[in-house]
């Protein structure tokens, strides 16, 4: 029987708080969080960035992560995303190799476009194409990591023109900026949100791994699979299902009636204001099919009471764990479940949950994996 790579365990982070909470609380206990996820042996902690919400206190993950270098010792510390479409690309690919020198290569540069309108109307992007400003500047993040000064990049159609020609002085080091710790650069690390996501080709064939977000009802998690094993395809490699993570929303406790309370039922459950809010933002955006069992579902089927029910895993360790086993069942192999972190109104019930998550519920579920009587279901690309 052929080796069956353990299942790692991570974290994300927005983070969503209610918006009456003092920041300055909610940032130390966004800290508080990865500290404890790095004690716990989690492999990674990305950590989410917005200008304009009030209720996500986040406005630059590089800062933000910066602050967790010193007191984290293996954990890898990811943006999770940098908003690409909101920087110049010099800024970014600047930053971005910094923080890893400064992490020591605990970095994953994760990135998106940056999909919350009100800070595209912020920065007076609202009416651009901001899939196609993040498509242009990673590829002069890219170029900046791959030349040397003083570099004259300028690719076709591309509006981001990088160079230090004028007033580069090579004997004092003017015009030119570092290359990451990392080499070649960083492991880069895409959100996947959509259902039959064409950016999980393109994460394919550039080598860019796949993070399928917690949003989206577990059943269109396949086809993320299939198109970035189509993106690799093309680019004449195989798909590793070591790189794909899938993010859920997850709760663990002692005992299952107050992992019920606390995930589904309080109305001051944080697990229910989060869902609260991610419907209301999605249903806005038009991007609801996530929630949907099929793209033609009627709106109305899309209540927070069913994505209370479907889209958090909770109970005791050995629920969740059956309920982790189940969702691999569906989606295939993947290398990574990524533990979605949530507001600590309960700190206790949420230091405890983290605790469980990585103390009971993994080595259970990696010991059903590794106890299968036969391989799990290939992974090959459609």
């Amino acid at each position: 029987m052929r080796h069956i790579p353990r299942m790692r365990l991570g974290y994300f982070t927005m983070p969503l708080h209610p918006p009456h909470r003092d920041p300055a609380q909610t940032l130390q206990e966004d800290r508080e969080a990865i500290v404890l996820a790095d004690k716990l042996g989690f492999h990674d902690a990305f950590v989410g960035e917005h200008l304009t919400d009030r209720c996500e206190n986040v406005t630059n993950s590089f800062i933000f992560l910066a602050t967790l270098i010193g007191e984290t010792k293996t954990i890898r510390l990811a943006t999770g995303t940098s908003n690409l479409a909101q920087s110049h690309p010099v800024v970014v690919a600047a930053q971005a190799a910094m923080f890893d020198h400064l992490a020591r290569g605990r970095f994953i540069f994760g990135i998106s476009p940056g999909a919350l309108s009100s800070d595209a109307e912020a920065l007076g992007i609202l009416a651009e194409d901001r899939n196609r400003m993040f498509a242009e500047s990673i590829d002069v993040i890219l170029a900046i990591w791959e030349r040397d000064a003083p570099y004259g990049i300028d690719l076709p159609g591309n509006r981001y023109k990088v160079t230090t020609e004028r007033t580069f002085v090579p004997d004092i080091g003017r015009g030119i900026m570092y290359k990451p710790y990392q080499s070649p650069r960083p492991e880069i690390v895409g959100t996947v949100v959509a259902p039959h996501s064409k950016g999980a080709i393109a994460m394919g064939e550039r080598d860019f791994h796949p993070l399928s977000a917690n949003f989206l009802l577990a059943h269109w998690l396949p086809s993320h699979w299939e198109n970035y094993a189509e993106g690799k395809r093309r680019a004449g490699k195989t798909a590793d299902s070591t790189e794909w993570r899938i993010a859920r929303t997850i709760f663990v406790a002692d005992d299952d009636r107050v992992a019920e309370r606390y995930a589904r039922e309080d109305s001051s459950s944080p697990y229910r204001f989060y869902w609260k809010q991610l419907r209301e933002k999605l249903m806005r955006a038009k991007r609801q099919v996530v929630f949907k069992q099929h793209e033609n579902e009627d709106d109305g089927a899309v209540t927070l009471e069913r994505l209370l029910r479907e889209l958090i895993l909770c109970g005791t360790p050995n629920k969740v764990a059956d309920q982790l086993l189940a969702l691999r069942e569906h989606s295939g192999d993947f290398g990574e479940i990524v533990y979605a972190g949530m507001d600590w109104v309960d700190p206790v019930l949420a230091r405890r949950s983290m605790e469980l998550m990585a103390n009971e519920v993994m080595p259970r579920v990696n010991r059903a994996i590794g106890a299968a009587s036969t391989p799990p279901r290939q992974r090959v690309a459609p």
